[in-house]
């Protein structure tokens, strides 16, 4: 199962394909995730789903005749948990959580002022002292701790024997109340050797019990970046109704509304400036630290902060279609999604608690078979079952992927899915493009060479054929005529021919702009072009069918570019240039900038090929560009990164988005992807080492029921806490 599942809920009579996303609650292990999933899977019309047991969130692909939420709801339901629909505005889960914690809370300072005094005894006894302690206050003790505390185990073991499966809640019921009906038979009827334990079950509801009132709240700290982003959005917004601006709830502000954001307030909407000026910061959206004059005509975005100046804005997108929104969505199908090695995991986590009570049982039968008595056989098959523990390793995984994903969004990183992420980690080669992405993107005309007609003439209708066109040697063409106070007619009949050039007619004249290659297509002769420096791009226009002038530019590289390629080569990994522009340009930024190689006059439909021919010669291919020119080519990629400021193509064609167009967030890519997947293989060696060394050493009777209690509650927090240590991770660029 992939992370290609998008969180959205099903509109009524829609007949495509679409996702239902439910916040779910009672799940206490990746047992129950798995569980959950397979039920769902099972349903008529579901054609995929997906239980991310850490964000406590069920996502099913439906087809169009397929459940609907109420549906799925209600499937989440027989499997034995329970549903709401998934908001990102209300946020129901979280909620949720916070009710259930308390309550939890509440319960587990019952246990522990009851369990106190049955612990109390037993020090008292290790040390030697003489503490009178009567059996039956034992059992009123122990048994409100059993029965109140420790009921939500016995219900969701209920639930899963119904559904005829195991969980952790199993493991907990089945071994807590073996010590205490074992204590009980002792106590009333006499069997047994005598020994009563009470105070091991007590201690280990507890335990257990403390460990997941920790646990839910380091839950919580993972899914911190998310709520962070959706805090900034401010709940109202001054909007233009009647003449007069009145302050109004964001759900009645409306797209093409007008807006007036105050000074020191925060932006409520994304919108374009149609009055007023002012430095915004915009540090929370990509990592930028230092504030951006913005004037009439710019676009600013919800969430970020007005500075000094007043500003009334247009609105263009609000909530969930802003920016903004679309960063927590990217974010949150992100951290929803499963890593290609969870498979393994969900597989382990399908047959282990079969596989524990079936070793308590052997547990059991050999101790009594070596004549060992039942108070022993019980003690360690107890222990068997407390110890295991597959909370450890449902959580492994999407902690990690929660903690990793945030921490990149804070620093300006968006991954679209967990295989961008795991796949970064085996990067071999960083293949960049050159335009706009190693260099500024803004080349300059550095001299114009004519060969017939007058220089001035030539500039003009060559600015004027390329006024129309954004691309950035167009826009030199038209900033040097600009500078030199040269006005340009309009152009006729523009065409435009990709990775060739231009051509159009400007007052009365048949004008072409473009490289050599262009020229000899309409059959325009260079043989009276001049000699000019292979470093620099050469660009020829023509005439009435002649060629008139050769045009130098130059397009300087970022003064970050050089540091860059030095740190992903002490990462080990090579480094490439891929452009449309003449090979001498490309070649002399490569030598410039210390990439290994370069590759010249490649055509928009051939980068792809080129980026393949790569990965087949050199192993994983990571594609940095702008995410419109270069779409191809980072869609081949199996890392594409996409340079810019987060517009939508980018963020639908990437695997990776920057923020920001910085590329010295490109090693930072790098070094969190292998941050997080060391993470998740740490948390699955602890998660399995736990139970590798704990159960056989408990069932050799080597491991006492509570301590195994409290190993099997520390384990789940050792890996949220080892996650956790991601989220102080931030980009060199930004420290």
């Amino acid at each position: 199962m992939t992370s290609s599942l998008s969180p959205t809920t099903m509109g009524p009579g829609q007949d495509a394909p679409a996702t239902v996303a439910v916040s779910v609650s009672g799940m206490s292990c990746a047992g129950c995730a798995s569980r959950l999933e397979r039920h769902l899977k099972s349903q008529a019309g579901v054609a995929d789903a997906m239980v991310n047991f850490a964000l406590e969130r069920a996502t099913v692909a439906v087809d169009d005749k397929g459940p609907d939420i109420s549906a799925v709801i209600a499937a989440v339901g027989d499997a034995g948990f329970e549903a709401t629909p998934f908001s990102r505005a209300e946020r129901p889960e979280e909620k949720q959580a916070l009710r259930a914690e308390t309550r939890t809370l509440v319960i587990l300072g019952m246990a522990v002022l009851l369990t106190l005094p049955l612990v109390g005894k037993m020090v008292a006894s290790l040390a030697g002292a003489s503490v009178t302690f009567s059996p039956w206050w034992e059992l009123v003790l122990a048994t409100p701790v059993q029965f109140v505390a420790g009921w939500r185990f016995y219900r969701g073991a209920w639930s899963a024997l119904k559904h005829r499966s195991g969980t952790m809640d199993s493991l907990v019921a089945l071994g807590t109340s073996a010590a205490y009906f074992y204590s009980l038979a002792v106590l009333v009827f006499g069997i047994g050797e005598g020994h009563l334990y009470f105070e091991s079950a007590a201690v280990i509801v507890t335990l257990i019990l403390a460990g997941r009132v920790l646990e839910a709240r380091a839950k919580r700290k993972t899914g911190a970046a998310v709520r962070a982003l959706m805090n900034l959005r401010p709940e109202t917004a001054m909007v233009m109704r009647d003449g007069a601006y009145k302050k109004l709830p964001l759900a009645m502000v409306r797209e093409d509304d007008t807006v007036l954001v105050r000074p020191g307030s925060r932006v409520p909407v994304d919108g374009e400036i149609i009055e007023g000026s002012s430095d915004v910061d915009e540090s929370m959206l990509t990592g930028e630290s230092m504030p951006v004059a913005h004037g009439v005509g710019d676009m600013i975005f919800t969430g970020t902060v007005n500075g000094l100046g007043a500003l009334t804005l247009k609105v263009t997108a609000v909530a969930e279609d802003s920016r903004l929104g679309k960063i927590v969505q990217v974010v949150e199908n992100a951290q929803a999604g499963k890593a290609p090695v969870q498979a393994l995991v969900d597989r382990v986590s399908a047959v282990f608690v079969p596989s524990v009570l079936v070793i308590a049982i052997v547990t059991f039968v050999a101790w009594l078979a070596l004549g060992y008595g039942a108070e022993a056989a019980m003690t360690a098959a107890v222990a068997v079952l407390v110890i295991a523990c597959p909370c450890a390793l449902g959580l492994a995984t999407p902690t990690a992927i929660v903690a990793g994903m945030g921490a990149a969004a804070r620093s300006g990183i968006l991954f679209r899915n967990v295989e961008a992420l795991e796949t970064a980690f085996n990067l071999k080669t960083v293949v960049f493009d050159k335009t706009g992405t190693l260099t500024e993107g803004r080349p300059q005309v550095v001299d114009l060479q004519p060969v017939s007609g007058e220089a001035s003439e030539t500039l003009r209708l060559a600015a004027a054929v390329q006024a129309g066109s954004d691309h950035p040697l167009a826009q030199a063409f038209v900033t040097y005529a600009s500078g030199k106070g040269i006005s340009l007619p309009m152009a006729q009949g523009v065409e435009v021919k990709a990775g060739f050039g231009l051509s159009g007619e400007v007052d009365g004249h048949r004008v072409a702009v473009g490289n050599a290659a262009m020229m000899e297509t309409n059959g325009i002769s260079l043989d009276r072009a001049p000699r000019t420096d292979p470093g620099y791009t050469s660009a020829y226009v023509a005439v009435d069918g002649v060629l008139a002038a050769v045009v130098l530019l130059q397009d300087r590289p970022r003064a970050e570019a050089g540091t860059v390629v030095a740190s992903l080569k002490a990462r080990a990994l090579k480094t490439v240039v891929l452009s449309g522009d003449a090979p001498a340009v490309v070649g002399k930024l490569a030598d410039e900038l210390d990439l290994d190689r370069s590759y010249g006059g490649v055509l928009p439909e051939e980068k792809a090929e080129r980026v393949n021919a790569l990965r087949a010669e050199s192993g994983v291919i990571a594609m940095v560009g702008d995410g419109i020119n270069d779409a191809p080519a980072l869609a081949s990629a199996d890392v594409g990164i996409a340079m810019g400021s987060g517009t939508d193509v980018a963020l639908e064609t990437a695997g990776v988005t920057l923020m920001r167009s910085d590329l010295s967030l490109i090693p930072a890519v790098v070094e969190l992807s292998r941050k997080t997947v060391w993470k998740i293989r740490q948390n699955l060696f602890w998660a399995f080492i736990f139970n590798v060394t704990g159960i056989p050493l408990a069932a050799f009777g080597l491991l006492n029921p509570m301590i195994a209690g409290g190993a099997m509650a520390f384990s789940s927090v050792l890996v949220l806490s080892n996650s956790l240590l991601l989220r102080g991770w931030k980009a060199e660029a930004l420290k």
